[in-house]
């Protein structure tokens, strides 16, 4: 193999295609909240439609795309995707039902197991003598409480 100067990165970026495992219905909901949003606040103009805002946002929450990647297949900025998730994600959440009336709501239909929070976190083991047992106190004092009498 003869060796190379040459740099791994072009000036010209590769722009690849993906598969988005996604329903048209969940992409023009986002598409239509945000349409309803920006006309709400008198918005003349955004740099790309609606639809196509929503399904750059739905690739980037849904399989964790890097904004500046997202960013740069797009020809914007990454502060312009970052903006672009933060409002939709503001969105989604003002149409979510609240705690106390969603808890009713299991309650009233006698449900027996609510999920709060169904955040995934990627963590990693520690190693060496940082290496210890990672526990939420709440679980502990839930198996405390499971093993009285």
């Amino acid at each position: 193999m003869a060796k190379t100067n040459e740099r791994a990165e072009d000036p010209c970026p590769l722009v690849y295609q993906c598969r988005l495992p996604l329903s048209t219905h969940t992409v023009n909901h986002l598409a239509d909240l945000l349409r309803r949003h920006l006309k709400a606040i008198r918005s003349r103009w955004r740099i790309l439609p609606p639809g196509r805002i929503a399904v750059i946002v739905l690739a980037v929450l849904r399989h964790d795309q890097r904004l500046a990647d997202m960013a740069g297949g797009n020809d914007v900025s990454e502060s312009t995707v970052r903006r672009w998730r933060d409002e939709l994600i503001a969105l989604l959440a003002a149409q979510a039902p609240r705690l106390d009336r969603a808890l009713k709501k299991v309650a009233k239909q006698r449900g027996e197991v609510v999920l709060i929070d169904g955040t995934l976190i990627r963590t990693q083991r520690r190693t060496g003598k940082a290496d210890r047992r990672n526990y939420s106190g709440s679980s502990t004092a839930a198996m405390a409480c499971t093993s009285l009498p």
